[in-house]
């Protein structure tokens, strides 16, 4: 990742100050906007993220002191920090409320690495985006410091605190049980919806360009919310098709389109959900370095196991099987597809892809009903049979009946429970 240029003071001594009075020289970092680059000559929506933040974002935003954010964290210790990242630490913390009555509230309080020189064009960045977009599919930033002084810089942000960290440990940690199949797709409609509305919904459009299960945050409910707008950018004013900027983002999610010409569109970031899909359905990262090297690229690996195959289940996350709807985990890996064709007009905007996934809901729901259905007409069936003396010389009624349950579960299920009832049927019934 490039790094952003970085604006030095001259004054050295200490104070506090809101993102809004940011002199001329800092505005001109902000990384909201790119306005000579995203069109030569046209002229910048009058009502550009900027412009909403300086007229509601900042009362909308509490403005801490450092040393209120330090006791926060007990002097940002090792045992309240909660992630890391090229930004800098994140630390659990408690704050007063705003009018200092009631129980303190959970916070997560993000502090920018004073070693590196570039994350401030991010935090400001920040501050100004979740200053003026709201939805509840994005987290809630609740304040920010920003003091300069002797010691150094400080920039800090406020976020509301996610319970269930990212979808990411979820995933790929094993400390954590795995994700349910329905719960996997409550997830990923939410983040859909959330990316819908920054594209389509948001008084100015903007594209958030780094989209990956790290950034996707979940609260006590398994509610997703996006986080970390450090490098979103506005979308193109009208009258252009895209916003031409420097290459960046995460490796592995990055839309191939977006990498070769620089040219950022919200197509970006519909490849870059298309990618998360698959990490959703495999339970694999975009890259291991650890695989064999023909497993090492998701996208690639992928490719063996179309969704129309009989080889396809080969490539489900192995802690789903008897768990997940075969049918529905089919039409998801269609719409990793589409999501992930090549050229990006032919992608889907988030809104179909919202609506498509809320068809995949419905498709698992019905699968899961047949077959509840089918296992409890069985289980009445077989409940008030006496029990027998096994027969070893032919089969007893129950075994028939089972079988012909399981016969008819064959057709709902994945192919690797189809081949148990085979060997079973081979070992039991003459």
């Amino acid at each position: 990742m490039s790094c952003f240029s970085y604006f030095k003071h001259k004054s050295r001594k200490w104070r506090q100050r809101s993102a809004p009075e940011l002199n001329d020289q800092e505005k001109s970092l902000y990384s909201g906007v790119e306005r000579v680059a995203r069109s030569s000559g046209s002229t910048a929506s009058p009502r550009g993220i900027p412009e909403l933040y300086e007229e509601k974002g900042h009362n909308n935003l509490r403005v801490f002191s450092f040393s209120e954010l330090r006791h926060a964290t007990n002097d940002f210790s090792r045992l309240f920090k909660i992630g890391e990242g090229g930004f800098g630490s994140v630390y659990k913390g408690s704050i007063k409320p705003v009018d200092g009555k009631g129980d303190p509230i959970l916070v997560a309080i993000k502090r920018l690495n004073q070693d590196g020189l570039q994350g401030h064009k991010q935090w400001l960045a920040e501050v100004q985006f979740l200053g003026v977009v709201n939805h509840p599919n994005l987290v809630k930033l609740l304040g920010y410091c920003a003091v300069d002084g002797e010691r150094g810089i400080q920039r800090l942000l406020v976020y509301e605190y996610m319970s269930n960290r990212s979808l990411e440990s979820h995933l790929f940690n094993k400390a954590y049980e795995p994700l349910p199949w329905k719960r996997r797709l409550e997830i990923a409609i939410g983040a859909a919806q959330g990316l819908a509305y920054l594209h389509e919904e948001s008084e100015v459009q903007v594209i958030y360009r780094d989209f990956k299960c790290s950034n996707v945050l979940l609260d006590e409910n398994f509610m997703p919310k996006l986080s970390d707008f450090g490098l979103a950018r506005e979308g193109p004013v009208a009258g252009h098709t895209h916003v031409s900027t420097a290459v960046m983002g995460t490796f592995g999610y990055a839309a191939p389109d977006y990498i070769e010409t620089g040219h950022l569109t919200t197509k970006s970031d519909v490849w870059s959900f298309g990618v998360v899909l698959y990490e959703i359905l495999t339970g694999r990262r975009s890259m291991e370095r650890n695989r064999p090297k023909t497993e090492q690229k998701l996208l690639e690996w992928v490719k063996q196991y179309p969704p129309e195959s009989k080889r396809f289940v080969l490539l489900i996350d192995p802690r789903l099987i008897g768990q997940y709807s075969i049918n529905g985990a089919q039409e998801l890996a269609k719409l990793a597809d589409h999501c992930l064709r090549k050229s990006a007009k032919d992608r889907p905007t988030m809104s179909q892809v919202v609506e498509r996934l809320k068809q995949i809901i419905e498709v698992s729901d019905d699968e899961s009903s047949i077959e509840k259905s089918i296992t409890g007409v069985v289980s009445e069936d077989d409940s008030p049979e006496p029990e027998e003396k096994p027969n070893e010389s032919a089969p007893s009624e129950s075994w028939k009946r089972r079988m012909a349950h399981l016969a008819k579960l064959g057709e709902h299920v994945e192919s690797d429970s189809r081949k148990r009832f085979l060997i079973l049927q081979s070992a039991k019934v003459p």
